[in-house]
């Protein structure tokens, strides 16, 4: 890995993706994402994790994080992990998915030198935001995400996002805002 793409300083803010292996659309179920969020939150309650913007779309999700104290690489490793153990299970469980045994296949591929399922690829390259102009940007990105998919026209219509808190509603994530900069 890179040194240009890892969690250098704990008190810094950073831009992460985590992405399916082979760009696989396996968040286009509610039932996948919602366990993506119960795993976003349980290490909000339980690890220290600040969520200060995220948008889950239907292959990756994107996330600008901070810690209260535990090292985020720790975090991210660990919400990597649980998200795709409990996405395995549901997999394995739920005989009404119609891609089933194809998404089984593909993420068992993905992970056969380790004989493990493999939903993420292996890098988030987080990105320091060490300026508040830099978060802004990486916030619009992400909250624009969705627009430029052509699934919403406002960002703010996006489920899955922080784009309804900075626009004066609650989303399903509780988040720290930051303040926006005028460009």
């Amino acid at each position: 890995m890179s040194r240009k793409y890892k969690f250098r300083d704990d008190k810094k803010l950073y831009f992460v993706t985590f992405t399916c292996t082979n760009w696989i659309d396996i968040f286009i179920r509610n039932e996948y994402k919602n366990i993506v969020l119960e795993s976003i939150k349980y290490c909000q309650r339980q690890k220290d994790l600040e969520v200060y913007g995220y948008c889950i779309m239907t292959s990756h999700l994107h996330l600008i994080v901070g810690t209260k104290g535990n090292p985020l690489s720790n975090i991210m490793r660990d919400l990597k992990r649980h998200s795709s153990e409990m996405i395995h299970k549901e997999l394995n469980n739920n005989k009404s998915e119609s891609r089933r045994e194809w998404l089984l296949a593909m993420f068992g591929a993905a992970g056969k030198k380790t004989n493990k399922f493999q939903l993420w690829q292996p890098e988030s390259h987080p990105i320091e935001l060490s300026t508040a102009l830099i978060a802004q940007q990486k916030l619009d990105y992400i909250h624009y995400n969705p627009v430029e998919a052509g699934f919403v026209l406002k960002p703010e219509d996006w489920l899955y996002s922080s784009a309804i808190d900075y626009n004066g509603g609650k989303g399903i994530l509780e988040i720290i805002q930051f303040k926006p900069v005028i460009m």
